[in-house]
């Protein structure tokens, strides 16, 4: 399987869109400071995910969702969670 997450800085709220074939792992790995892009904000929480067969689809879903539009249809999506 592989997986496009969504993570959330526990301080400002940030988000992070990335995909991976083991989601336990690169969660570790974003808050050990393993990755370039992420290693300025930690800690980080995954507050949402998706699992995919193909990699070429998770790849086409984390591309879209790194839109603006890719991001508004998320935020719409939960929209529940970013009111509270």
């Amino acid at each position: 399987m592989f997986y496009v997450y969504c993570l959330e800085n526990e301080k400002t709220q940030d988000l992070y869109f990335g995909y991976t074939i083991n989601l336990k792992e690169r969660l570790v790995e974003h808050n050990k400071g393993k990755n370039i892009s992420t290693k300025r904000y930690m800690p980080w929480k995954i507050i949402y995910y998706e699992a995919y067969l193909l990699e070429s689809d998770a790849r086409r879903r984390e591309k879209y969702l790194k839109t603006t539009m890719g991001r508004r249809m998320f935020k719409k999506r939960l929209k529940d969670y970013f009111a509270s």
